[in-house]
């Protein structure tokens, strides 16, 4: 994965916008930030998981996410290794990141669209 792949998938999902926190890329949705790019450095990114996602994530994709460091990573930000992880695994990180960061009724509308 890239850094651009990062960032189309991310502005892919609903209502997705890009901005800028502490000069590094951000993903957000209604205001909020679900992920970022670029910290700690240009090949990692970051998903705002809750504590469960993120143990599922870390056990199933072990060498492409970790936890951030500190109290951030103990609330479930978790960083992304761009090299290490598949398309796919990252989508659904993304995913989740994105509707536990949106509005109660945007993700409910979402999903009443999926099969």
């Amino acid at each position: 994965m890239t850094a651009k792949g990062f960032r189309n998938l991310a502005v892919s999902l609903p209502e997705a916008t890009e901005s800028s926190h502490m000069g590094h890329p951000d993903f957000r949705v209604s205001g909020k930030v679900f992920a970022t790019l670029g910290y700690p450095d240009p090949s990692w990114g970051m998903v705002r998981l809750t504590p469960g996602q993120q143990t599922i994530f870390v056990a199933a994709g072990p060498r492409a996410f970790y936890p951030v460091k500190g109290a951030w990573g103990r609330r479930g930000a978790t960083n992304v290794k761009l090299r290490a992880v598949r398309s796919s695994m990252l989508r659904d990180a993304l995913e989740a990141a994105w509707a536990n960061t949106a509005p109660k009724r945007l993700v409910s509308v979402v999903q009443d669209t999926l099969p």
